[in-house]
């Protein structure tokens, strides 16, 4: 473990995804705690989607100079094992992502299992995606400059949406952020059985998290892109992965298989970190790992 991180390891706040509304109490409340992120260079919205159900959103500009055409943007998902999270709590990674990138952000607030199982987040997604392509305009983005993202299970249901968008002739989408994404509902890799005990994240929580998702549905690609055959057609990608995380083995091989298929790929595997360490800002670690992250996509909308 690293060093800077382990200290933290006792402090860490406890949860149980068999229990969602306490989760998400806890959740809530460790980042009402926190320090706010500094917006003062960007402006914030809050926004809603028409769909069905209706989609809220938080859309994060930037002020810098927009380029020809528009900016570049993410369609970004929060984590949160597809049961706690939400515009709020995401509200200090969303600004970092946005400060850091120079990217519009457009944050989903998409309904969360067990109360609404796949594809009812999947759907909310690819929602926000179509709308923010069709609005591309009013909302001064590049309509071919439009990625997709998020942590944890936001990042499976980014891959999910890209998926979904190649295979329906969807919105162009341009990169995908996938940051220690949930992508396998088997959990049969090594990291995935042998992770039992990990900081943050267990066997026990991918689980439950999957469990609580899928519902009564049989896994497709859709919900678990692991699952998908095909990875050819799909937008490069930056794929992060946590040493000491359930995900690890089954994001390095979705990178590995899109590499196969012809896709470029950017994967870091971050030594002596754990699911979510990244939020101990102090480490060192993490500062990269946060810098990386924006950087990845300041590059991919750059070229």
């Amino acid at each position: 473990m690293d060093p800077e991180l382990e200290p933290f390891i006792p402090f860490l706040p406890q949860t149980d995804l068999n229990d969602p509304e306490a989760t998400r109490k806890t959740v809530a409340a460790l980042v009402a705690a926190g320090a706010a992120p500094d917006t003062s260079r960007m402006d914030v919205e809050d926004r809603t989607v028409p769909a069905e159900p209706d989609v809220a959103v938080r859309i994060y500009r930037p002020h810098r100079a927009p380029s020809q055409g528009g900016a570049g943007a993410i369609v970004w998902l929060h984590g949160g094992g597809f049961v706690f999270g939400d515009l709020d709590t995401e509200h200090p990674w969303a600004a970092r992502l946005a400060d850091g990138s120079g990217a519009v952000v457009v944050s989903v607030d998409y309904r969360r299992a067990p109360e609404n199982p796949f594809p009812a987040a999947l759907d909310d997604a690819y929602a926000v995606l179509d709308w923010t392509a069709a609005h591309a305009a009013e909302l001064g983005i590049d309509p071919a400059r439009i990625a997709v993202g998020g942590h944890s299970a936001g990042g499976g249901l980014a891959a999910a949406v890209a998926l979904r968008a190649r295979d329906e002739q969807g919105p162009a989408i341009c990169f995908q952020l996938l940051n220690q994404p949930g992508l396998d509902d088997r959990q049969q890799t090594w990291s995935a059985r042998n992770f039992t005990d990990t900081p943050w994240f267990t066997r026990d929580k991918t689980t439950a998290a999957w469990r609580h998702y899928l519902g009564s549905r049989p896994a497709t690609p859709y919900a678990a892109p692991a699952r998908a055959t095909d990875l050819s057609g799909l937008p490069p990608a930056y794929v992060a992965t946590a040493e000491f995380c359930p995900n690890r083995d089954e994001d390095i091989e979705y990178a590995l298989r899109l590499l196969q298929a012809g896709v470029p790929v950017e994967l870091h595997q971050w030594p002596g970190t754990f699911h979510g360490s990244q939020a101990i800002l102090s480490a060192d670690i993490s500062q990269r790992q946060n810098a990386e992250l924006a950087g990845a996509l300041r590059r991919a909308l750059a070229a």
